[in-house]
């Protein structure tokens, strides 16, 4: 028995044309190598940035981005973020970065007008309350 292997993007044997699978690599901010997966060329990037946080979170890497794929861009080298509605094969490249979106500030009437609704007491930071508390003992 002789198989023959079908070359992509070729007819198959129904008359339907096979679609193109690629293998892309999105490398996120912060995160310590590329997540590789492939994906149809007619996929929609928000699919694609869906998949690439499901594949970060089940690998348990760190920081953690949260689900929320509206929070997130997707580039391709030298270019502006890609739309959500395009496929990723449409620019014909195969490694993209993957950035959260910068946090929008909400100003309330209140914050516009200069006062503070929320006020902080000292830092906040644990490592220096334990240097604070650390002093104290020591004399």
């Amino acid at each position: 028995m002789l198989l023959i292997k079908q070359k992509k993007n070729q007819i198959n044997n129904k008359g339907g044309i096979v679609i193109k699978r690629i293998l892309i690599s999105v490398n996120v901010m912060g995160s310590a190598g590329p997540l590789r997966f492939v994906v149809n060329e007619e996929e929609i990037v928000a699919s694609v940035i869906d998949m690439a946080l499901k594949s970060y979170a089940r690998e348990g890497r760190l920081p953690v981005l949260g689900s929320d794929l509206n929070d997130f861009f997707l580039y391709v080298a030298g270019s502006d973020a890609l739309s959500t509605w395009e496929t990723i094969g449409s620019h014909g490249a195969r490694n993209f970065m993957l950035c959260k979106k910068p946090p929008q500030e909400k100003t309330t009437p209140e914050d516009a007008r200069g006062n503070s609704t929320i006020s902080r007491r000292g830092s906040g930071s644990w490592k220096s309350w334990i240097n604070k508390s650390s002093l104290l003992k020591i004399h």
